[in-house]
């Protein structure tokens, strides 16, 4: 007995003076805490905005969902939000979130993703923010009925406000009804908030909506009902009139909504943020006017601009040798067969030799249409 007592009391003692404890591992972070971190480490928002992580699907050691960082309801701060999908490993939850080059591959395996959806979530891949080829098409509408006219209470402004790229117009007025601006795969970002993922990288955003559907990787179509215009800012932000924020994006992160189209008219940014305007040919509308709807421009056609006049000429030939055989008027959609190189022509875009080629045989010059492309629009002649 006396032998235990002192054995159990020198190792006592060699533990204390030792300072020996047992090793004893770190848990690795819950699902939650590691998207968190991964946000935290991804923000442009100020510290203080809280985040909130929404599982939408999990199974089998994988989990989808939105990861968003709500703000404030300051002017001028909006939330920050991504698509999130995390891989369990030994070591824990591996987490990607938009426009990080695991979400491709993680969302390409991953069995909680749709194989509907893989295809355009696997698109958002592409240096962020950055249009390829400088190809400022988008296949859009306007995010409300075509044929109807709302204000453009907002000119080019940022997601949050002042800060660039400005991406974001403020729209209102007509039926109030919110639509989706083109085909794609819609996520409820939170209240008041949705993202559709369109193709060749772009997506849409849609905020201080009311009475939004509720979606996690739902096909939508042109003009699918996203919710009415509101005043939500249930994630942060402000807004003192009903209206959708409607935002652009590529390769997941905001661009710069000016010279892009959106049904037919053309935003250009103003000397500050909200200010602006919209071309539609010729017709210049300002910051506080109305934009009627005309709906999405093809990826082979283009808007004739002529560049303060009424009508262009249209010709036989790629050039100003050939013979007058008609015009076409300022702000008429038209469908390009090919291009070819003639005489030079300046006009609002620039200087340009090319010609593009009709549906009717007859040839425009570039300078005087807007395609969104700084060359042939659908290959040479």
């Amino acid at each position: 007995m006396m032998w235990r007592l002192l054995a159990g009391a020198v190792l006592a003692g060699a533990l204390v003076t030792t300072g020996l404890t047992p090793a004893v591992a770190a848990p690795p972070p819950d699902l939650e805490t590691a998207v968190t971190d991964s946000m935290l480490a991804k923000a442009r928002v100020a510290s203080e905005a809280e985040p909130v992580v929404t599982t939408t699907r999990k199974a089998a050691g994988w989990a989808f969902g939105t990861a968003v960082l709500a703000t404030g309801h300051e002017v001028d701060r909006h939330p920050e939000g991504w698509l999130f999908v995390a891989e369990r490993t030994g070591k824990g939850w591996r987490v990607a979130l938009e426009g990080e080059p695991a979400f491709a591959e993680l969302t390409g395996r991953a069995p909680v993703v749709q194989a509907g959806e893989r295809a355009r979530l696997a698109g958002l891949g592409g240096q962020p923010g950055v249009q390829a080829g400088n190809d400022l098409r988008t296949g859009m509408a306007l995010p409300y009925a075509v044929g109807q006219s709302w204000y453009m209470y907002g000119g080019p402004h940022g997601w949050s406000g002042t800060p660039a790229p400005w991406s974001s117009l403020d729209l209102a007025g007509g039926d109030q009804r919110v639509l989706a601006a083109r085909a794609g795969t819609a996520y409820t970002m939170c209240t008041g908030w949705l993202r559709v993922i369109h193709d060749r990288g772009y997506s849409t955003d849609y905020y201080h909506l009311w009475n939004n559907i509720w979606v996690d990787g739902a096909g939508v179509s042109q003009g699918t009902f996203l919710g009415n215009t509101g005043t939500d800012v249930t994630c942060g932000g402000s807004a003192s009139g009903r209206h959708v924020h409607f935002a652009l994006r590529q390769h997941s992160a905001y661009v710069g909504i000016g010279n892009h189209n959106l049904g037919k008219w053309v935003p250009q940014n103003g000397g500050a943020a909200y200010q602006g305007s919209a071309l539609h040919g010729s017709t210049r509308v300002y910051a506080g006017g109305a934009l009627y709807n005309y709906g999405a421009l093809g990826f082979n056609q283009g808007v004739i601009d002529a560049n303060g006049g009424t009508a262009v000429n249209k010709r036989s030939g790629p050039g100003t040798g050939y013979g007058v055989v008609g015009s076409v008027a300022d702000g008429a959609t038209v469908t390009v067969s090919c291009s070819a190189n003639g005489t030079s022509h300046a006009g609002r875009w620039g200087t340009t030799s090319l010609w593009n080629r009709l549906t009717d045989g007859t040839w425009v010059t570039d300078a005087f249409m807007w395609t969104g492309v700084n060359g042939a629009v659908n290959g040479s002649c």
